[in-house]
């Protein structure tokens, strides 16, 4: 017996039970099935953009499971060879994060892939996991986010320079109650995130949350929902 306005996995497929996109009592589909790729939303953007906040509420609100990226990953990685030891060199030495970022990218385009097939729902990506340099993989990843069409970039604003002060202000912000060091490397790296392309190349719509609380932010998403 499946509790209306609920979804479960099922082995490798998915139960949905009457939920807020899908009418019916209680279907049998596998990840896959564009039913459920319609269910589910994926959040990218920089560092501090509001996707943990707004994934929880998201994930309240339309009572579907969250899968943050940041969270998962590392048993992903694991599964995939990723090297911390060589990344943590990576960062220590001239290359710094960029180069740790350089090095990450095949695996996080191997890492989205693995998710989509695993999770469903509200999926929050780390801020990484949507900035390629390298056009091969830029590509793999759009390909794999194609069939969804729910793919939110969340961004303070329009204008970039006002969103990379609204971003490093919310760091700072950040960083300092939970009583964390903070450099102008992390900064510069935020606004890299913020500025490349890729972010908007993968995205299906932008919502801008200046001035915005969490819950607006939510009810934005929803309404424009296919």
């Amino acid at each position: 017996m499946f509790q209306k306005g609920t979804t479960q996995k099922c082995g490798d497929c998915i139960i949905i039970a009457s939920s807020r996109f899908v009418e019916f009592s209680a279907v049998l589909l596998p990840p896959n099935n564009p039913l459920v790729m319609n269910t589910t939303i994926v959040l990218i953007g920089p560092i501090g953009a509001g996707k943990s906040t707004v994934g929880h509420l998201l994930a309240q609100k339309l009572k579907l499971p969250l899968c943050t990226v940041d969270v998962v990953r590392w048993g992903y990685y694991a599964k995939i060879g990723y090297d911390k030891v060589l990344a943590a060199q990576i960062a220590a030495s001239e290359q710094g994060i960029r180069g740790v970022l350089r090095y990450s990218e095949p695996f996080d385009a191997q890492l989205i892939e693995m998710i989509l097939a695993d999770y469903y729902g509200i999926i929050d990506f780390g801020a990484s996991n949507s900035v390629y340099d390298d056009n091969d993989l830029q590509v793999r990843v759009e390909n794999t986010l194609a069939p969804y069409p729910n793919v939110v970039l969340l961004l303070p604003s329009a204008d970039m320079d006002e969103s990379t002060a609204i971003l490093k202000s919310r760091l700072t912000k950040m960083l300092h109650e939970a009583g964390q060091a903070f450099t102008n490397e992390l900064f510069a790296l935020n606004e890299y995130l913020l500025r490349h392309p890729s972010n908007r190349q993968l995205a299906k719509r932008i919502v801008y949350t200046k001035d915005k609380t969490p819950e607006e932010i939510c009810a934005e998403i929803i309404r424009q929902l296919p």
